[in-house]
C-alpha cells in the first residue's frame, strides 16, 4: 500500500469533526514558512548585553554604511 492510499485511509476512518481540525491544521501549515514560524514563537531574549557585547553592536551600526554589496564581492570573487 502506497503512502497516499496509507493516507486516503487514515481520511476515511476521521470523523467529520476530526477531519474538519486537519484541513485547519493543512491549511495553516501551508500558509506558513517554518522557518518565520520558529523565530516569531521563539522567545525574546531578555539576557542584559556586556559592555563588550554593547561596544560591538555600537561598532557594527557605525559601519553598516560601509557595506559592500553581495554582486561587488561575487564580481571580485569570480
Amino acid at each position: 500500500m502506497t503512502a497516499k492510499e496509507k493516507l486516503r485511509q487514515a481520511i476515511e476512518d476521521l470523523s467529520e469533526l476530526e477531519a474538519e481540525q486537519t484541513l485547519a491544521f493543512l491549511a495553516d501549515r501551508r500558509g506558513q514558512d517554518p522557518v518565520l514560524k520558529f523565530f516569531d514563537n521563539a522567545p525574546e531574549d531578555d539576557e542584559p548585553l556586556t559592555p563588550e557585547e554593547a561596544k560591538s553592536l555600537d561598532e557594527a551600526w557605525a559601519q553598516r554604511d560601509q557595506a559592500v554589496p553581495i554582486d561587488e564581492i561575487r564580481h571580485e570573487l569570480g
